[in-house]
């Protein structure tokens, strides 16, 4: 999670695809050049089985001056020893 944190902060897009699940993973993706990341917290991580795990985390950004905050519960499956982010459930705020 962190990774793909740090990706999203380097506007990082092949590796954030790289690390997307095979099943789930988008065609594309465009990164807002006016979204500007300011920190991460993971509030839980928790291993399902060797193969699976799951990420709560905010992250906090910034887009006009104006300072927002993404609540995930994320979903993450390791394929050949590499770990991929599946999907995500998006909470409010």
């Amino acid at each position: 999670m962190r990774s793909r944190y740090t990706a999203y902060l380097l506007g990082d897009q092949r590796y954030l695809l790289s690390s997307w699940h095979p099943r789930t993973r988008p065609t594309g993706l465009e990164i807002d050049p006016a979204c500007k990341w300011i920190g991460l917290t993971v509030h839980e991580h928790r291993h399902i089985d060797e193969d699976h795990a799951e990420v709560a985390f905010t992250a906090r950004y910034r887009i006009g001056g104006r300072a927002h905050r993404l609540r995930e519960h994320s979903r993450f499956e390791r394929i050949a020893g590499h770990w991929y982010y599946l999907d995500g459930r998006i909470e409010e705020c």
